[in-house]
């Protein structure tokens, strides 16, 4: 079975597993359950839970779709302000059983990573504007980018180039000198178009760029995997050719198995609570779903300001995640677990430590699972 096979299957699941049964409708009850057969009086069935009204009109379908729509959004508004502002309280109560008001953890983590990837892939680059050369859109930052890479390919064929005093060499020497001089004006008027409309690089712009001399290398030998295992290094000489797939699998590799960066946290959360009793693992994975839903919503944010910012925005996001990331991590942890200010502090700067931990472990599993698969 292929690897993106699993991951979406599993993504599924999850996301079936997290959506709430439907509730039925009024109308007409049976007094026997039609799934267990168990007498009933209500509109439930007291033995398994299943509605006595059991309706199979498209109507009811409908009105059902949008029942578990609504009764989502209900309890999203609930659950947003605690998870911002409040999170601890949020994954306490969720653990002692407050549950009906709040949008299960699970349910909550799998939605946001779902709008996550659905924004990052759809969201525009601002400030950009026709690129002299590809006729594309591309922003000052990624002409600055480019220009700087053009002057020292220009330099280098120049510095390369014969300095013989044949007049094929002398011409050959005039021409890249001119290139040169071409390079540099373009790199100022690069400069020049940064400053007065700061924007970052367009990524797409840069990765095409990139993609090029990644291939380039890969056809003539130069770059060339070599981990002893033939299959492996076949799989890998494969993608280093067609570098654009290889990105596409890892970004969907990224998506499909995003819920591996649960049972990835869960021992290092654990490992923080080894001596103290009274805490299971169901209660790390409350509090390590909440937290990386918090986290995938900071990181749309900090998007968004990146990408309408430019360099200012730039700054101020990656100064707000400084700041916030620890900020919400000391909240949850001391009003989750009921801790004290020392215990709280000291928790989360080796819980911070554990994140870097985790993510490295998770970029590096979704690496190579996108690039065998």
């Amino acid at each position: 079975m292929e690897l993106d096979a699993v991951g979406g299957a599993a993504t599924g699941g999850l996301i079936g597993a997290a959506i709430e049964k439907p509730t039925g409708q009024a109308g007409e009850h049976s007094r026997t359950c039609t799934d267990c057969g168990a007498e009933v009086s209500g509109r439930f069935c007291q033995n398994c839970g299943q509605p006595t009204h059991v309706h199979r009109t498209l109507l009811h379908l409908g009105e059902e779709l949008l029942h578990g729509v609504m009764h989502f959004d209900s309890h999203i508004w609930r659950t947003l302000p605690l998870l911002v502002l409040n999170p601890g309280k949020l994954t306490r109560e969720w653990v002692h059983g407050k549950r009906t008001r709040y949008v299960s953890p699970l349910a909550m983590f799998l939605f946001t990573v779902f709008v996550m990837f659905m924004l990052l892939s759809f969201m525009p680059t601002p400030g950009q504007e026709p690129d002299k050369t590809t006729g594309a859109a591309a922003s000052s930052g990624t002409r600055l980018f480019n220009a700087a890479n053009a002057v020292n390919q220009a330099e280098t064929a120049l510095n390369d180039a014969p300095k013989g005093t044949d007049a094929a060499s002398v011409a050959r020497r005039a021409a890249l000198q001119e290139r040169v001089d071409g390079a540099r004006a373009a790199l100022e008027e690069a400069n020049k178009a940064m400053e007065d409309n700061p924007t970052p690089p367009d990524v797409a712009a840069l990765s095409a760029d990139w993609a090029k001399e990644v291939r380039a290398k890969a056809e003539s030998g130069e770059w060339k995997a070599n981990t002893g295992n033939k299959a492996l290094d076949d799989k890998l000489n494969k993608k280093l050719k067609n570098p654009e797939l290889a990105l596409y699998k890892i970004q969907q590799t990224f998506y499909k198995f995003s819920f591996l960066l649960v049972p990835i946290s869960l021992p290092f959360v654990a490992a923080l609570f080894l001596w103290k009793r009274g805490f299971t693992f169901y209660d790390h994975g409350v509090f390590v779903l909440y937290s990386l839903t918090f986290m995938a919503m900071l990181i749309m944010v900090a998007a968004a300001i990146v990408r309408w910012g430019g360099s200012v925005g730039g700054t101020a996001a990656a100064v707000g995640l400084w700041f916030i990331i620890p900020a919400h991590m000391f909240a949850q942890l001391k009003g989750a677990y009921s801790l004290g200010v020392f215990s709280t502090v000291w928790r989360t700067f080796v819980l911070l430590n554990f994140c870097l931990m985790t993510l490295l472990l998770f970029l590096f599993t979704v690496i190579m699972l996108g690039l065998t698969g």
